[in-house]
């Protein structure tokens, strides 16, 4: 059965980090085309920095005191500081969306964790959209942050994890097997506005190509009945090396699929697939749970 996402609209997380136009840009394109409000969001995480309270005893009793005051007005200057930032970019970040018609933009700053904000805000989210690594991760060129990880663990809505500059999809790699996460990328595709104009490449890796080409047919089925176009592949190998394969031959603007299993022990102690996927592929990946 076909069924719409819930939410009320689309959320992107904003940080200052290299991805944050991006992230902005493909929020933009997505609140646009599901016609959903886009709300920006800007978290503070306050951290308590060790080396202060080992400083404050280091020194004579005497100065303590004022010591401690010092940096308690250091650390709310901090604060200020940190809001005034967040600000800024949330500004930035909706003039950017209004150039791209976005009807209605909306802005929040948070203060605590970002997977904390987000389980909080998560029965309104339609789809999350955020940068493979924030802005403490800027100088790597390569991978995903923990943070990411918690955050996609944590929700059970669609995550679209970004990590190039924007380009309005004209492709899809969805990548299926037939178990629940799977079935929803399929029936989003079906009922999305998102993928009425873009081409569906419906793949499945398996050594069966009997059973594979049955499970694909019947999710073929459903993709066409609702006007997608659809390209059905078995594939064969290593399941993250077959995908990133075949998404490069054929130049495929983005990668669907189901993210984490809820064996978390079974993905630590074999390696879990979406991890893989995050640090190999080289387009956006729209993850469901």
């Amino acid at each position: 059965m076909i069924q719409d996402i819930p939410g009320k609209f689309v959320l992107a997380c904003i940080d200052g980090s290299n991805f944050s136009e991006a992230v902005c840009d493909y929020s933009a394109w997505i609140a646009k085309t599901v016609q959903k409000p886009l709300k920006f969001l800007h978290t503070i995480e306050h951290r308590h920095l060790p080396a202060v309270a080992n400083l404050s005893g280091s020194i004579g009793l005497g100065a303590r005191s004022e010591l401690l005051e010092e940096l308690t007005q250091i650390e709310q200057s901090r604060g200020k500081l940190l809001i005034k930032k967040g600000q800024i970019m949330l500004a930035a970040a909706k003039e950017r969306a209004e150039k791209n018609d976005v009807p209605e933009i909306i802005s929040q700053q948070r203060h605590g964790s970002l997977s904390e904000s987000l389980v909080e805000l998560e029965q309104e989210i339609r789809v999350l959209v955020l940068g493979v690594r924030g802005e403490t991760h800027d100088d790597e060129s390569s991978g995903h942050s923990a943070r990411l990880e918690t955050v996609i663990r944590s929700l059970h809505k669609p995550i679209l994890v970004v990590n190039k500059v924007f380009t309005q999809p004209k492709s899809v790699l969805l990548a299926y097997n037939g178990n629940e996460a799977s079935v929803k990328a399929v029936n989003m595709v079906a009922s999305s506005p998102l993928f009425k104009n873009i081409v569906c490449h419906l793949v499945n890796v398996s050594d069966n190509p009997k059973e594979s080409t049955d499970l694909l047919a019947k999710a073929k089925s459903i993709l066409t009945s609702t006007g997608v176009e659809v390209v059905s592949s078995t594939l064969t190998g290593k399941v993250d090396d077959a995908i990133v394969t075949y998404r490069q031959e054929h130049d495929l603007d983005m990668i669907m699929m189901g993210a984490f299993s809820h064996h978390r022990i079974r993905d630590i102690l074999l390696g879990s697939f979406t991890g893989k996927m995050l640090e190999r592929t080289q387009r956006p990946l729209l993850l469901l749970r």
